[in-house]
């Protein structure tokens, strides 16, 4: 620690500490919530199609990407893998993954791509989870929500309602659309830009990657700790905001105080 007792030093009062707190806190919601949307602009989200088969999941594939990716029969079954596709939501990139139906099998390749499915599930940022609007969720679907991880967002596709006339739209975690005439689907692509937490406003946005949010979401908790210790113990404050200084630097590459002075005494010799 170098002092210069020397140099006149101005005490910052506790007042104006908690107030310039609250100003670096704002501004760091506001640069958070921009990398975030730069995030969903550079990655995109993750959504895993799934339900029984012959519920329209392939069928919700091709009217999603406007062209047959996936082949479509009334054979149950059909799918029996994994079919990846990438598609544009007001620019956001919405990897969306079609999967084996899930039920109960004994054959060989159908069970393959059964555990493939979970292992979706697991990779998966949102699930879309299609029932036949006729059957509606029946104790096969309430099986499969169980079996479900609890953080992972989760609406219900009633899928099919050209044949029962039921309305397009959204009610709560509820989708009701038909894949073979496009009804609902503009509802459908709202809800998952929703989900992905995307804002339509996003004049200068920060392409943030992955580590980018962790390193803000790092300083925004010591940003919190410094603002619990105002009024306490100076130094622990001022620990907790070189803690904040140096999450922030791994993003920008800028030096930290301790690279400054690492920079400095490696250029010279001193006490000889």
């Amino acid at each position: 620690l170098l002092d210069f007792p020397e140099e006149d030093i101005d005490v910052i009062h506790e007042n104006k500490i908690s107030e310039r707190l609250g100003l670096i806190a704002e501004r760091l919601r506001a640069l958070t919530q921009s990398a975030r949307q730069g995030s969903l602009l550079r990655e995109g989200i993750r959504v895993v199609l799934i339900g029984q088969p012959n519920v329209g999941k392939s069928s919700l594939l091709n009217r999603l990407a406007g062209q047959d990716i996936a082949i479509v029969t009334s054979v149950a079954g059909t799918t029996r893998d994994a079919i990846r596709e990438t598609i544009h939501i007001e620019g956001v990139p919405i990897h969306v993954i079609d999967t084996a139906g899930l039920r109960d099998t004994e054959d060989e390749v159908e069970l393959i791509g059964i555990a493939r499915t979970w292992q979706a599930v697991t990779e998966a940022n949102v699930a879309l989870l299609l029932v036949d609007s006729k059957q509606g969720v029946t104790e096969v679907e309430a099986a499969i929500i169980a079996k479900l991880p609890r953080e992972l967002p989760i609406f219900t596709v009633h899928n099919k309602i050209d044949l029962t006339m039921e309305t397009p739209g959204v009610s709560a975690q509820n989708i009701y659309i038909s894949a073979r005439t496009g009804a609902g689907l503009p509802d459908l692509r709202k809800a998952l830009l929703d989900a992905a937490g995307w804002r339509a406003e996003g004049g200068g946005l920060f392409m943030a990657r992955a580590r980018h949010l962790e390193s803000l979401r790092i300083a925004k908790g010591h940003l919190e700790a410094a603002t619990r210790l105002t009024g306490q113990a100076l130094e622990l404050l001022a620990e907790e905001l070189r803690l904040a200084q140096c999450a922030l630097s791994s993003i920008t590459g800028e030096f930290s105080a301790d690279d400054l002075l690492g920079e400095i005494f490696s250029r010279f010799c001193i006490g000889k």
